[in-house]
């Protein structure tokens, strides 16, 4: 469709605990490139400037035109989904798995006689609430305009109607690109999955990781790279995650950074910085371990069927100063917290959750991230832009030469949508959003779709020069 405009906040600047204010910032046109997109999940740039879309829920990868909006479908995953498609689902009140393909990544010599994508996508339900996810690699047929030879990575990565985390990143380690894959904790221990138990920190699971894979097979046909930190046969690089959605990489200081923004459980949504063997807290430490979660649980549960204070797995965090303190040296607190609140406002919220009663919260609900690596906005540059499922808005972190954040969070684009990925054009004047097709979330925070703005949409937003 041909793309066209419409009014947004363009920018404004908050600071950490007070108001938002008018701040001077650069100003964008903006239109819709695409709409009627089935739950875009990822978006990327690819070598001739051309945009890749995997819609969720619709199982197909999506080869945009930014100038004309025109559409072609690359591949088309819809059979290789072993349960009915999601509209027929939720028809039969089955379980849905949170996402659906969500994962896309291009190999970083793609134009130089390396024309693969990955994808990761839910393929198989197991039972109630428990899903089966497989990661695979897709050559790309120039002449034909489509991925074939899908040669799988994994498919083996748990899967569930929660908390599937499922952003994909192509990161250098010494020189060495690897796919990195973030699996969230599956939910486990809030909601419909109160009972189930927690597993982000047991190392032999994938639930609640960051995994690590080659981004071809090794001589011995593996996938894993043999330098992971838990063994040969494992992909887990960092564990303790609750709902990672966002993975960026970028170069500071001569050193390799991978970033992290995950979902918090009623505050202290956070961005991370990922290191091999990194142990990030959860379900232990949520945000900083300042102990505003002290006596409380990660969450809470309406499972009034599961025995506990809080009817769930999670265990009470008794210190969260402690709970660090025992991990150890491992234990990495985020770089960033959005959103900690005190020990007394949690308390209340979680007796209201367990009245059913109708219940909110400030959170930004993160999503996915990149790292803006140029020079025409100088004040952005070496800054993570990151996209809001709660609030609608794209926020943007100071990175410093150190790797750290300007405790600063730059708010751009406001409106009643949920932007669910970010992308940046090459020369660095266009910023691409993809949002939602549904407002639905996890748990009491129900949305109305009625009230959501753009949704099923590709948007450019335009550096006004």
């Amino acid at each position: 469709m041909k793309g066209y405009f419409f009014p947004v906040l363009l920018s404004s600047v908050i600071c950490v605990f007070f108001p938002s204010a008018i701040a001077p910032g650069p100003q964008f046109e903006s239109r819709i490139i695409a709409s009627g997109l089935s739950d875009p999940w990822s978006v990327a740039v690819g070598p001739d400037g051309d945009l890749w879309i995997n819609e969720s829920k619709g199982y197909r990868v999506l080869k945009i035109d930014p100038r004309t909006g025109r559409k072609i479908i690359v591949l088309d995953l819809n059979a290789e989904r072993e349960f009915l498609a999601f509209d027929l689902l939720k028809e039969a009140k089955q379980a849905t798995p949170q996402g659906g393909l969500m994962g896309l990544a291009l190999h970083p010599e793609f134009s130089k006689g390396q024309p693969y994508v990955y994808l990761a996508y839910v393929y198989r339900h197991l039972d109630a609430n428990r899903f089966l996810l497989r990661l695979a690699r897709y050559r790309y047929d120039t002449a034909r305009r489509e991925l074939s030879s899908a040669q799988v990575i994994c498919d083996t990565v748990p899967a569930s109607n929660d908390h599937n985390g499922g952003r994909m990143v192509i990161a250098p380690i010494k020189g060495t690109p690897y796919l990195f894959y973030a699996v969230g904790d599956q939910g486990a221990g809030q909601f419909s999955n109160g009972g189930r138990p927690n597993k982000a920190q047991d190392p032999l699971s994938y639930e609640g990781k960051i995994l690590r894979f080659n981004l071809k097979p090794s001589s011995k046909e593996s996938w894993i790279p043999v330098d992971n930190p838990i063994n040969q046969q494992s992909a887990v690089w960092s564990l303790g995650h609750r709902n990672p959605q966002g993975l960026a990489y970028t170069e500071l200081s001569g050193k390799d950074k991978l970033y992290s923004s995950e979902h918090g459980p009623y505050s202290d949504d956070e961005m991370n910085e990922v290191i091999k063997e990194g142990n990030y807290g959860h379900p232990l430490v949520i945000g900083y371990a300042e102990g505003n979660y002290d006596g409380l649980a990660a969450s809470v549960s309406t499972e009034k069927s599961y025995p506990g204070k809080w009817h769930t797995s999670y265990p009470v965090i008794r210190s969260e100063r402690s709970n660090a303190d025992s991990i150890g040296k491992s234990f990495r607190e985020p770089v960033y917290s959005f959103y900690p609140t005190a020990q007394s406002s949690l308390s209340k919220l979680f007796g209201t959750i367990q009245r059913e009663e109708k219940a909110d919260w400030n959170a930004y609900a993160p999503s996915g991230i990149t790292v803006y690596r140029s020079t025409t906005i100088p004040a952005w540059n070496q800054s993570i832009l990151i996209t809001s499922l709660k609030q609608g808005k794209l926020l943007r972190l100071k990175l410093n030469a150190d790797g750290s954040v300007d405790h600063r969070v730059s708010e751009y684009f406001a409106s009643r949508a949920r932007y669910r990925d970010v992308a940046v054009s090459r020369d660095g004047s266009r910023i691409y959003l993809v949002t939602d097709s549904s407002a639905i979330t996890s748990g009491p925070t129900e949305d109305n779709p009625k009230a959501t703005n753009f949704r099923g949409c590709l948007l450019e937003f335009r550096l006004k020069r």
